[in-house]
């Protein structure tokens, strides 16, 4: 019965990346790779605009998981 379940699973999964490939990379349905994606260029000059604008946050936060609850971190004077 093991042999049939991970069969099966070998199967469905070699199915979608037959259809994945064959719809996406070779463009079953037609149209083009736009140039964003395909221009290295392009990607590195978006990244570093990216890269360049400030960050910015709130104070940090650490979250109570029973309650669901947010507390801001206080740093602790020690004396």
């Amino acid at each position: 019965m093991a042999a049939k379940i991970g069969g099966a699973i070998l199967a469905s999964v070699v199915v979608a990346y037959v259809a994945d490939v064959i719809i996406s990379d070779r463009k079953l349905f037609g149209g083009t790779t736009p140039k964003t994606v395909s221009d290295k260029e392009w990607w590195e000059e978006t990244d570093k605009k990216f890269q360049a604008w400030p960050r910015t946050a709130g104070p940090p936060v650490v979250m109570n998981p029973i309650s669901r609850q947010n507390f801001i971190v206080k740093p602790r004077l020690e004396d």
